[in-house]
């Protein structure tokens, strides 16, 4: 129980920490980058930031919560979970779309390609575990 509570508890923070980055991004990467890209190359110019940025916030994470590879699962699954649950609350609450109306997003690429960086983010916890990376000071295998 108390290893589901770290994996969960880490979760949270990983979510949380991530989900504000991307909201800081996000902002001029509406307001600045897809008026003079298009969304499409506006979301890939941006996912590698944040990609970048939730590896190091979830290494940050373990580092201070060490999971075994089922708890880190358990934390990139819990974590992905959040973030969608919020995306789909804020496009319905601050979009004003339904929730078919959100789900019906994910048939522009600019949105798949943003849901596989956000499959990329629920499996970092795991990726790191398994790598080894997640130990104070560890370096990558040979």
């Amino acid at each position: 129980m108390m290893r589901v509570r770290g994996a969960l508890a880490a979760a949270a923070a990983y979510f949380a920490a991530v989900f504000a980055c991307g909201f800081v991004l996000g902002v001029p990467r509406s307001l600045m980058l897809e008026p003079a890209l298009g969304r499409l190359l506006a979301v890939l110019c941006e996912l590698p930031a944040m990609l970048g940025l939730a590896w190091w916030i979830c290494r940050a994470i373990l580092r201070r919560v060490p999971l075994d590879a089922p708890g880190a699962a358990l934390m990139g699954v819990a974590a992905f979970a959040l973030l969608m649950v919020a995306e789909a609350m804020l496009s319905t609450l601050l979009g004003g779309r339904s929730l078919a109306a959100h789900w019906a997003l994910y048939a522009e690429a600019s949105h798949r390609l943003g849901l596989a960086g956000q499959l990329v983010f629920g499996a970092m916890p795991w990726i790191q575990v398994r790598a080894g990376l997640a130990r104070s000071g560890a370096k990558p295998p040979r």
